[in-house]
Order: C-alpha cells, then sequence, then structure tokens
C-alpha cells in the first residue's frame, strides 16, 4: 500500500520515480494482481495519470484496461475506471495539450489510439456489451468513449458496428434512459453514427427514431427549447438528408404534420434568443430537406401535398409576412417557402392568394419583388427572394400569364403597384444587381411558355416625353448598345449579362419574337461588332452570350425578313467574324467557372454579389442550344435543303407511324374484347360443367329412389297376397268406378306418349346441332381451339346418350307398372254403391285434376324449350368468326343438355307422381279386396290361392 500511497500523493523518502515508471508499475499491478481491490486502485491511479501521461498510459495500460474490461465485469467501479481512462487516452483535449505539443500532433496521437483499439472489432463489440449495464458509472463513460472513437475514425467504426449484432440497436436504447445526460450523450453519439451512412440511417429510423426524436424536442419546448432540440434536429437532418427510404417512411409516418407546431409565432417576434434561431433555422432546413429539387420529382411532390394539407405551408407564410422575424430566419423562411411551393400547382396557387398585412393589403409576392429590386436590402435576402419567385414560376404557365399580364396597356393599373411594374423598373435601375434579378425573374415568366413569349412583344414603354414609345424588347437592345457608358466595368457586364439572359430565353423556339427582333436593323450590326472584337477576359462572357444570341436567331428564322435570312445571316458571320471564330465565342460560356457552379442546382447562392453572373434554367438551355448552333451556322445550303426535305420525310413517316399506332391500338383493344368474351365463356362453361355434375348427381338420387320405391312397393305386394280374397267379397268396385279408372290410366298414356314426342324432337334438334357444330369444326382451320371443341361435344354427346338410356328404361319401367295397374282394375269386382266408393270416387278424380295440371306445366315447360330452341338457332345464324362459332355451339349444345337434363328431371318427378297413383290406386283395391301382383304368374298363383280358400271356406260351412 506504501506504492499506492506515493502514486495518491504521499510523500515517501527516497527518490521519486517518474511517471514511465510508475505507470509500468500500475500496469503490472493490474496485471499479476489476485485481489480485486488491488486491481481497481491500480487502475483508478492509472485514470488520475491518464491525462498527464497521455502517450505512456495509452501505449502501456491500453491492453490491460480492455482486459478488465473482460474480466471484471461485475464490478462496476473499475469498470467505470477503466472506460474512463480510455477516454482520456483517446479524448484531444485541446486546453491541456496545446502547452506540450502543437494541435496536430494531438489530434494525431488520439487518432493511433483509435486505430490501436478498434483494430480488433472484438474490442469495439465489447464496449457496446458495456451500454448494457444500467449503473451510471458504467453507462455514461462508455458512451462518451465510443462517441470520441466515433469523431476519431468514423467509417472504420461505422462498419464494425454495422455488422454487430443488436450494435445500433443497444446505442438506440439511451435516448429512452430517463437520466438526461446519459440521453443527451446519446444524442451525439448517435450524430456521429449516422454521418454519411445510409445502412445505418435506415436502421436508426426503423428502431422508432423519428418517434422518439420528436417527443424530444416537443417535451424540450420545441423552437424554444435549448440544446437539446437542436441535438435532436441535427440527428433527423442527418437521417433524412440524401436518404430517399427515410424520408418516406418519415412521410408515411404522418411525422410531416408533427411539424407543424414548431412554426407558430406570436405577434411580437422581437428579442429571439440565439438559440432559438438556431433551432428555427435547422427546422426549416429539415423541411427543405423533405421537398430538396434534388430528391425524386414524386417524392417531392408527395411531401408537398401533405404539407399544404396540414397546413405547414400556411404557417410558413405566416413567419413569411410577420414582424420583427430575424433576417437569417426570414431568408431561411422565403427559400423554405420556395422549394415548397416548387413545381406544385396548388401550394403555387395557394402563394399567389397570400396578402401582406399592410394598407391596402398587397400580394406577397410584390412585396418580395420591393425587396429584391431595393439595392439597401441584404444580398442574401435578394437572393432568396429571386429563388422564391423563380420557384413560382416553375412549371407555373398559370402564374407566368399572371405575371405578364400586368405589363400588358389592358390590364395596367396606374393607382397599385404590379409585379410587372416592378420587375421593369429594376430592369432599367441604375443599380447593376437589379437589372440582373429583374432580367432573370422576367425570363422565368417567358421559360418554355410560346404564347406568354409573344405577349410581351406587345408591351410598350414610354421612355421621355414627347418620344413614341418603344417596345420592352427593343428597349432591352437599346441599353445593350449604351452600355458602355457605364462607368463601373464590372455593373456593366453583370447587367448585360441579365439582359442577354433575357433575350435568348425570350426568342428561343419563338420565330415571331426573332423576326422582331430581326426587324431592328441595329440589332445585328451590334451583335456581329461585339463578337469580332478583341476584348478583354471579362468581356469574352458577353461576347459569347452574343454569339448564343445571334445564333438562336439563325435556328430559329423563319426567313421571313428578306435581308436577314438563316443563309445571309451565316453569310454574315463567315465573312465578318468567321465561323470558327465564331465557335470559339460560343464555346466560351460553358467554359466558364460560374457557369458550372450554376449549373448544379435551382438555388442561386453566391458568395459575392460580383459573381452572381447565370441562372440555372439559363445553363440548360446553353447545353440544348450549343450543339445545335455550331451544326446550323457549319451547315450549307444545300445541306439545309436536305434537312428539310429529311424533315418533311420524318413527319411523313411519323404520320404513317402514327397511323399504324393507332391501328395497332384499335387491334388491341379488339383483341382484348375478344379475350374478355373467351375468358367469359370459360368462366360459362366451367358453371355449365358444375352445373351438369350436380344434375347428375340428382338424377343417380332420382334413380336410387325409385328402385327403393320399386322394391318396397313388390315386398307389399307378396305380403299382402294371401288377404286378398276375402276383401274381393265385401269390399268390390263397382263397374263404373273400374271404367274411370281405365280412363285415367289412358289419359296417363297420352300424356306419356306427348313427351316421348317432345323428347323425341329435343333429340333431333341436338342431333341437327351436333351435325353442324362438326360441319363447322371441319371447315375451320384445325388447331388448339377445335381440338378442344370437339372433345367437348363428344364428351357432351355421352352424356346426352346416357341419360337418354336412362330415360328408357325409366320408361319402360312405367309402361310396366300401368300395365299392372290396368290388369288390377281389370280383376276387379263390382260392388254396391255406397258412401264409401263414393268418398273413394272423389278422392280419384282429385288426383285424376292433379295430374292434369302437372301435365299443363309440363306443356308449358315444352313450349318453352321450344322457343329457346330457336332462340338459340337465330345465335348461331349471327356468329361471325369460326372461335365464336365454336364457342356459341358449345354454349348451346350446353344450354339444350340443361333443358334435356330439366326434363329429364320432370319426367322422372312425373313417373314418380304416377308411381305414387298406382300405388295409391292398388291400395284402394287392396282396400276394396282385390288382389294387386306384380306379374303374371303371381297373379295365377294368386287366383288358385283364392280358389283353395273358397273351396276351404265352403267346407267349414
Amino acid at each position: 500500500m506504501n506504492f499506492f500511497r506515493g502514486v495518491m500523493g504521499g510523500q515517501p523518502a527516497g527518490p521519486q520515480p517518474s511517471g514511465a515508471e510508475t505507470i509500468q508499475k500500475l500496469c503490472d499491478r493490474v496485471a499479476s494482481s489476485t485481489l480485486l481491490e488491488d486491481r481497481r486502485d491500480a487502475v483508478r491511479a492509472l485514470k488520475s495519470l491518464s491525462k498527464k501521461y497521455r502517450l505512456e498510459v495509452g501505449t502501456q495500460a491500453m491492453n490491460h484496461l480492455l482486459q478488465i474490461l473482460q474480466t471484471d465485469r461485475s464490478d462496476s467501479e473499475i469498470i467505470g475506471y477503466a472506460l474512463d481512462t480510455l477516454f482520456n487516452i483517446i479524448c484531444n483535449d485541446e486546453e491541456e495539450e496545446q502547452d506540450e505539443n502543437p494541435q496536430k500532433q494531438v489530434d494525431d496521437l488520439g487518432v493511433q489510439f483509435t486505430d490501436k483499439l478498434i483494430q480488433e472489432p472484438e474490442n469495439v463489440t465489447l464496449l457496446l456489451t458495456m451500454l448494457e449495464e444500467f449503473d451510471f458509472h458504467v453507462r455514461w463513460p462508455g458512451v462518451k468513449l465510443l462517441t470520441i472513437l466515433l469523431k476519431n475514425q468514423c467509417v472504420q467504426l461505422q462498419a464494425i458496428i454495422l455488422v454487430s449484432p443488436m450494435g445500433v440497436s443497444r446505442l438506440m436504447d439511451l435516448l429512452a434512459d430517463s437520466r438526461e445526460v446519459i440521453r443527451n450523450d446519446g444524442l451525439l453519439l448517435l450524430q456521429q453514427l449516422t454521418k454519411n451512412n445510409a445502412a445505418i440511417q435506415k436502421i436508426v429510423a426503423f428502431e422508432n427514431a423519428f418517434e422518439r426524436l420528436l417527443d424530444i424536442i416537443t417535451e424540450e419546448g420545441s423552437s424554444d427549447g435549448g440544446i437539446v432540440v437542436e441535438d435532436c434536429l441535427i440527428l433527423l437532418l442527418n437521417l433524412l438528408r440524401n436518404n430517399s427510404s427515410n424520408q418516406n417512411f418519415f412521410k408515411e409516418g404522418s411525422y410531416i404534420q408533427r411539424m407543424k407546431p414548431w412554426f407558430e409565432v406570436g405577434d411580437d417576434n422581437s428579442g429571439w434568443s440565439a438559440q432559438k434561431v438556431t433551432n428555427l433555422h435547422l427546422m426549416l432546413q429539415l423541411v427543405r430537406v423533405m421537398v430538396s429539387p434534388t430528391n425524386s420529382p414524386g417524392a417531392t411532390a408527395s411531401c408537398q401535398k401533405s404539407m399544404f394539407q396540414c397546413g405547414l405551408l400556411q404557417q410558413l407564410c405566416t413567419i413569411l409576412m410577420a414582424t420583427g422575424v430575424p433576417a437569417d430566419i426570414l431568408t431561411e423562411t422565403i427559400n423554405t417557402v420556395s422549394e415548397v411551393i416548387r413545381g406544385s400547382q396548388v401550394n403555387q396557387d395557394f402563394f399567389a392568394s397570400v396578402n401582406a398585412p399592410s394598407n391596402p393589403p398587397r400580394p406577397a409576392i410584390v412585396v418580395l419583388l420591393m425587396s429584391m429590386v431595393n439595392e439597401r436590402q441584404p444580398f442574401v435576402l435578394r437572393c432568396a427572394v429571386l429563388y422564391c419567385f423563380q420557384c413560382f414560376l416553375y412549371r407555373n404557365q398559370k402564374g407566368q400569364g399572371e405575371i405578364v399580364a400586368t405589363l400588358l396597356p389592358s390590364t395596367i393599373d396606374a393607382n397599385s403597384i404590379s409585379a410587372g411594374q416592378l420587375l421593369c423598373g429594376g430592369l432599367f435601375s441604375a443599380d447593376s444587381l437589379s437589372n440582373w434579378c429583374a432580367a432573370v425573374a422576367l425570363a422565368h415568366a417567358l421559360q418554355d411558355n410560346l404564347t406568354q413569349k409573344e405577349q410581351l412583344l406587345r408591351v410598350q414603354l414610354a421612355t421621355s416625353l414627347g418620344k413614341p414609345p418603344v417596345s420592352l424588347l427593343q428597349q432591352c437592345t437599346n441599353i445593350l448598345s449604351q452600355g458602355d457608358k457605364v462607368n463601373r466595368r464590372g455593373s456593366k457586364v453583370q447587367t448585360r449579362v441579365g439582359l442577354l439572359m433575357l433575350l435568348c430565353t425570350w426568342i428561343s423556339n419563338c420565330p415571331i419574337a426573332v423576326t422582331h427582333f430581326l426587324h431592328n436593323q441595329e440589332n445585328v450590326p451590334f451583335l456581329t461588332g461585339q463578337i469580332s472584337e478583341n476584348l478583354g477576359e471579362d468581356e469574352r462572357l458577353v461576347q459569347g452570350l452574343c454569339a448564343l444570341l445571334l445564333g438562336i436567331c439563325i435556328y430559329h428564322n423563319d426567313n421571313s425578313l428578306e435581308n436577314y435570312t438563316k443563309e445571309k445571316l451565316k453569310q454574315l458571320i463567315e465573312k465578318r467574324i468567321g465561323k470558327e471564330n465564331f465557335v470559339e465565342k460560343l464555346s466560351f460560356i460553358t467554359k466558364h467557372e460560374l457557369y458550372s457552379r450554376a449549373a448544379q442546382k435551382p438555388q442561386p447562392v453566391f458568395p459575392s454579389p460580383e459573381q452572381m453572373l447565370f441562372d440555372h434554367e439559363f445553363t440548360k438551355l446553353v447545353k440544348d442550344l450549343e450543339g445545335v448552333i455550331t451544326k446550323a451556322v457549319h451547315k450549307s445550303s444545300e445541306e439545309e435543303k436536305k434537312e428539310e426535305e429529311t424533315k418533311k420525310t420524318i413527319e411523313q413517316h411519323d404520320s404513317i407511324v402514327t397511323q399504324y399506332k393507332e391501328l395497332i391500338r384499335e387491334q388491341d383493344s379488339q383483341l382484348q374484347e375478344l379475350r374478355e368474351q373467351v375468358s367469359s365463356m370459360s368462366s360459362q362453361k366451367e358453371l355449365m360443367q358444375s352445373s351438369l355434375a350436380q344434375q347428375l348427381s340428382q338424377i343417380q338420387q332420382h334413380k336410387d329412389q325409385y328402385n327403393l320405391l320399386k322394391l318396397k312397393l313388390g315386398k307389399d305386394s307378396q305380403g299382402q297376397a294371401g288377404s286378398q280374397a276375402d276383401g274381393a267379397q265385401v269390399n268390390g268396385l263397382q263397374t263404373e268406378e273400374l271404367g274411370q279408372l281405365r280412363e285415367e290410366v289412358e289419359e296417363l298414356r297420352r300424356q306419356q306418349a306427348t313427351l316421348h314426342s317432345q323428347l323425341g324432337e329435343k333429340e333431333t334438334l341436338i342431333s341437327t346441332l351436333r351435325s353442324g357444330s362438326s360441319q363447322e369444326a371441319g371447315d375451320a382451320t384445325g388447331g388448339p381451339v377445335n381440338t378442344d371443341m370437339t372433345q367437348e361435344l363428344e364428351a357432351l354427346r355421352s352424356q346426352i346418350q346416357s341419360q337418354q338410356a336412362e330415360i328408357s328404361q325409366l320408361q319402360t319401367e312405367r309402361t310396366e307398372l300401368l300395365r299392372r295397374a290396368e290388369a288390377k282394375s281389370s280383376e276387379a269386382g263390382v260392388a254396391g254403391g255406397s258412401s264409401e266408393d263414393s268418398a273413394l270416387l272423389a278422392d280419384l278424380e282429385g288426383k285424376l285434376a292433379a295430374q292434369t295440371s302437372e301435365t299443363d306445366r309440363l306443356k308449358a315447360e315444352v313450349q318453352g324449350l321450344t322457343e329457346g330452341r330457336a332462340g338459340m338457332e337465330q345465335q348461331l345464324a349471327s356468329a361471325t368468326s369460326t372461335v365464336a362459332i365454336l364457342q356459341a355451339e358449345k354454349a348451346k349444345l350446353q344450354g339444350e343438355l340443361q333443358e334435356s337434363k330439366k326434363e329429364q328431371d320432370d319426367l322422372l318427378m312425373l313417373l314418380a307422381d304416377q308411381d305414387q297413383k298406382i300405388h295409391s290406386l292398388k291400395q284402394k283395391l287392396k282396400d276394396l279386396g282385390e288382389a294387386v301382383d306384380d306379374d303374371d304368374d303371381l297373379r295365377d298363383q294368386t287366383d288358385d290361392d283364392y280358389d283353395e280358400e273358397e273351396d276351404d271356406e265352403e267346407k267349414d260351412d
């Protein structure tokens, strides 16, 4: 213990050991001590020395400390000391190190120790497991250590954590810690972890990070919160920036709606704290990330729609028109509103309806344009307003028309300031930046809109008293030609570049505007003179834009002016400028440094007003026109004629192709209809087959029931044969009643004959349909469809034949039963009239009437079948194609089969009724004492038995 006293501040006698020696002894004690208390004291001592002797502790003790983390996990105190020590040797503490070593060496030392620790991925995994400990003295140092490791070697550590099981999940659990210190440091750790790693960003997002972070922001007071809100917003930006998957997840989770309360501001906006300004600035950036022009158009449009529906856009416009808002927040709000409305017609229309709270109320667009053309406003604010105006007009032909309409003579209101008046005032003001911004804004009002380009030609300007008005187009060229009068060279270049961009956009793809431009005799000499001069570096850009303007006059020239046709303009270039020189001047535009910077993104961001030369949309126009203008200048008249002929041929070819496309579309629609018909017929076929199967099963059931009844009737007849003689004597039928029974049997026979004839007609019809289908199938080309139809017809034929056989069998059995009933009726004796006989006769008459009604119903059904046959024959006659004919034939055959089945069912029902009636008659005969047998032998045997019984009775008497 004397050793530890010396280390911890005691004053032992003798020479003092050096720091390196002391650290070496402590490391030996950590490695060799068996008691936990000794190891704990040694690690505590190393912690106290780790800041002063950072290099020595890092080189000698790191491995021992990592071993402690593995072996002594049960003791939270020693684990906490070890983690703190590792943090001290890896962290770059600038204040303590700057006196001894340069900061670069300190940074290198921390990176070296970080590399040494993460050489073994197991060490990082071990640190992640430390976070599972809830003990504050373990968890908090572990969070700080992982954070500093990520700062020093972010990419390598991200790769290790990504493949570590549950690595990201353990880190996400820090946000749920009830101790704010750990939660806040966990936010800093996740900030470092999610930098520029889409895979980890997705995992963190799907670990419910959005929900947790938004809850923390709300708990901390939203925009009025402290540094914790800022950390949450930075983490949200890391998760969403350039990550389309997370952006979609954020939108689908309805988290955009939860952003609206952040932007609620009161009437008094003075005295904002610096933290609130920072928080609101980050919140606006978060909105911009969701609707950035670099995102996919579909995702951006969806987010813009959600922001309008939840009222977020309305809230941003409220901040835009509020008073007392800090300048940087106002600038960022304008940029945010710009991207929320960019390309969204609904949002653009809403923005056009927003009015500023002034007296009288003015449109927000007018108020913003007033700031843009005011040279006393901050430069970044003017750039933001220009961006907002560009986004308002982006793919918004309605808005473009409204802006241009404010310049037309019929719509100018002298009592109010309009957007057109502000743009014209800025275009011709003394401030070069206002000239440039107004020219670019007006060019966006004409972008891809031929109608407004032509309408703007009507605008007339009054230059001075006593002079006639000039057109806006002519006034722009006049300012160009008078540019040398401007004293400041930089301002002159910026103004001329803005006007040339406006003119190029205006006359591009508009032959009428080209004609108006060429109609002024001074324009072409001015352009050729500018291009041919040898000027300085600053003027070369103006020369290139003049070459572009002259090239557009050639490319979009309709040759309506005799002096300035395409050929004459090319000859003029060749004589005064030279084709190669012209192309060289034209190519200088795309080689300019500021051109490349402007082409990167739509927002105009410039470090200084002097570098504000190119517009993003104009760079697209240059890219499209440079190649075609170069070709147009080098082409000869013969090549142009050939090209025109080629264009005509292509147009004719396109018209032919269009006709074929329309024909193909019609055929596709017809084919689709046929496919639908085939599908419908196939479904009908399946339904018919299932119905057929059901009917076959029903026929089989009726057949089985009939056989059972027949067997039962035979047994009853045999059992009653012995007692018929006595009943015959007591209960005999009168001759008149027997006659009625015979008439009833005859009527039943006639009905049966009628049904037989109708059945024969149906069989004849089915045979006719079969022969017709077979003939048509033979005429058609042999294909898979014909083969399938033939097989189906054969199956239907076999089913009909089997059913006909069953019907014949049933008819034979019915005839036999009728014959037996008639025989029994003829054998019945005559008895005296009585009241019982009258009742029996009445009962028989009622049953006979029921049978007659059943017969009428069968006749009606037969008539319906006949009408169905006529309808099917008509359908067969109207078939137009082979496939359709076969399908129709199949449908009709199936219909006939169904009708036949129904007819069989009716016959079976009739037979069953007749069997019941015969059975009833037999029963009545039995009740009257008549003998009823099933065949002649039984009848003879019954007669003999009857005679024997009579002899026996006579003997008894």
